[in-house]
């Protein structure tokens, strides 16, 4: 749809917050393309998911070379898009992907080499359409190829012009640490880690990488907020016919849907309803409730998800007796 207008008050209600000490701000909520914008999806949802969400004030659309099913697809159909409808709009749109898991057979297509990062990169940008994506990321640490290489890579890349930004992802804050003062000895702009984080699952904190960031000028992005879809209220009344375990069950399983879990999911409902919200937008909120992290990773299979989600940004704060009550609850 060429003759597509985002609106005109698309920037008023969302919120928008600095990338660790960087000058790049990001929404509070950005996009994941990691399902629903594969192969054998329905393009004209994808399309419309993309303007619904630049409407609402998402600028920030997050990809990986990776992302389909089939590898490279959610690059190809999004450089359609941002080729197409979302053309004229190009400097007013974060674009980032990474590279890191496998992509493609042989010793050169996976993990954190120099030879697999930039040749990913340049593919990533031809799927796309695009001369420059604004974020590069490397996907996961590497136990073999040493920091320096990889983090070499990346700035390197920046130095090209095909990215503006260098990012990491799923990096522990002992690395993070590291990889940080290789960056800035090369004065390569670095602005943010990529990392699983929700209710359920903790690890920054225990790990020590939230106050980490905090302190050290360092953005995060969370991602699989919703814990894989345990954190809305979908699994209360048994597992839909159409859920990701029915369709897919890599990475959520039926057997995580336990008495235990399903007792947890209830009780955090309910907090969620006291609120007035429901228990993915409660879920949503929390990530962002002390300004720790940058921005939360959405995913969505229909436009109506993201207009639902993005209300998060304006219900962040939390009484000390709700986060008390939820700490409670998840660790059951």
């Amino acid at each position: 749809m060429m003759d597509y207008i985002a609106e005109q008050n698309r920037y008023d209600e969302m919120k928008y917050f600095r990338s660790g000490k960087s000058g790049l701000k990001l929404p509070g909520v950005s996009l994941g393309l990691w399902h629903n914008f594969g192969t054998n999806d329905d393009f004209e949802n994808m399309e419309a998911m993309c303007r619904t969400a630049f409407d609402l004030g998402i600028t920030h659309f997050d990809l990986a070379n990776n992302y389909g099913p089939e590898y490279g697809s959610a690059e190809e159909n999004f450089g359609k898009i941002i080729n197409g409808t979302l053309k004229r709009y190009r400097d007013e749109l974060i674009i980032s992907t990474k590279a890191g898991y496998d992509m493609w057979p042989g010793p050169y297509g996976n993990w954190g080499s120099r030879k697999y990062l930039l040749a990913s990169l340049d593919q990533s940008l031809k799927r796309m359409g695009l001369e420059y994506v604004d974020i590069f990321y490397h996907h996961r640490m590497d136990p073999e190829t040493p920091l320096e290489e990889s983090m070499m890579a990346l700035d390197t890349a920046v130095k090209q012009g095909k990215a503006l930004y260098a990012g990491i992802s799923n990096y522990d804050a002992k690395t993070t640490e590291k990889a940080m003062e290789i960056l800035r000895d090369l004065k390569c702009p670095f602005v943010i880690n990529q990392v699983r984080y929700s209710i359920f699952d903790r690890w920054i904190e225990k790990d020590g990488l939230k106050k980490f960031a905090s302190e050290n000028g360092c953005g995060l992005i969370a991602f699989s907020p919703l814990a894989q879809g345990l954190l809305t209220d979908k699994y209360l009344h048994g597992i839909p016919k159409d859920s990701r375990i029915r369709k897919d069950g890599r990475f959520l399983k039926e057997s995580a849907i336990t008495k235990e879990r399903l007792a947890q999911i209830e009780a955090l409902n309910q907090i969620a309803k006291e609120r007035g919200q429901s228990l993915a937008q409660m879920a949503l909120s929390w990530v962002l409730r002390d300004g720790d992290v940058t921005s939360v990773l959405i995913g969505a299979s229909r436009p109506e998800q993201i207009r639902e989600n993005v209300k998060i940004v304006e219900k962040t704060k939390f009484t000390e007796d709700e986060l008390r009550k939820i700490d409670e609850i998840s660790n059951r």
